[in-house]
């Protein structure tokens, strides 16, 4: 993007004055991300030399100080210099959507797509739909990320993804979502526990029970919180896992139980997972993206496609 932004005098709220390039502003944002001299020349795929050259020339051009140099470790941006990178990131992104505007004109599903899926869900889903996704948009090119909701939904805003599936509800100011399906909660227990041999669980089976649950940034643990406490059972306070792999290793350890979301349910000789009594526990799985997205209607197609592949008989 080596194309000079011209803004009227009468538009102060973009922050733009002529004359200005955007590939200053993402060395500016870049520095701002990284807080490193070297690791944001490298993201822009630069020289040191240049990205430092260029931010020093900008500085002269705007005529204030915008990084504070002289660091050795992390570089931070002058208080003007917050300000600007604010609006620069604004600014990028609307350049960005204009191209994909332009490039997605003739075809919405065509090119990549950055879809990033939450921990607990991304193992387990994607080996059931990047298959089918792939032959029913052939022109599509998925790029896969795993993140939590919090960070996720931070970056959709910024526009460093354009997709993501986790489970909703979420904070949706300026974001759009639609919901894709239902997942169950199950509860798995060690194969000698005295729950292993019922059919379906009831809330009150829980009570006193201990649950191993993930670490605080998952989503799920909130959701597995809500059923603990209404059934009166207490969280393993000394644990908390990093995945739900590793919760299971420690139901078959006997050092707790704890609940699965119904895809990452599996046949397993160590466990026992057995499926609620109604009313099921149930997470919504679900789309989102930023208001506005020139891909909105491949978005929707997407999951329109997904709702066909886990539609309920």
């Amino acid at each position: 993007m080596g194309f000079l932004l011209q803004i009227l005098p009468r538009q102060p709220e973009i922050g733009i004055i002529p004359g200005m390039n955007l590939r200053d502003l993402e060395y500016l944002v870049a520095l701002d991300t990284h807080h490193h001299f070297r690791k944001a020349a490298e993201a822009c795929y630069v020289s040191q030399p240049t990205l430092s050259g260029q931010l020093k020339k900008l500085e002269q051009h705007l005529g204030v100080q915008l990084v504070e140099r002289g660091r050795r470790q992390r570089v931070l941006l002058t208080p003007t210099g917050e300000k600007i990178v604010a609006k620069a990131r604004r600014i990028l992104q609307a350049a960005q959507e204009i191209e994909q505007l332009a490039q997605l004109a003739q075809d919405p599903l065509r090119g990549e797509l950055k879809l990033s899926v939450i921990p607990t869900l991304a193992p387990y889903l994607l080996p059931h739909i990047v298959k089918p996704l792939k032959q029913a948009f052939t022109g599509l090119e998925l790029l896969l990320y795993e993140t939590q909701t919090a960070p996720m939904l931070t970056q959709l805003h910024s526009g460093e993804l354009e997709l993501g599936l986790l489970a909703l509800p979420v904070e949706s100011e300026g974001l759009e979502t639609l919901a894709l399906f239902e997942e169950a909660f199950y509860l798995a227990v060690y194969p000698d526990h005295p729950l292993a041999g019922k059919a379906h669980i009831q809330r009150e089976d829980l009570q006193e029970e201990t649950l191993l649950l993930l670490d605080d940034g998952h989503c799920f643990r909130d959701q597995a919180l809500e059923v603990c406490f209404s059934a009166g059972a207490h969280e393993k306070t000394s644990f908390r896992g990093t995945s739900l792999e590793t919760l299971k290793q420690m139901v078959a350890a006997r050092s707790g139980l704890t609940l699965l979301p119904e895809l990452a349910v599996r046949p397993d000789l160590e466990l026992v997972c057995i499926p609620f009594a109604s009313p099921v526990p149930t997470r919504q799985i679900g789309l989102v993206w930023r208001q506005g997205s020139p891909r909105q209607e491949a978005f929707e197609a997407i999951g329109q496609t997904i709702q066909r592949l886990f539609k309920r008989p």
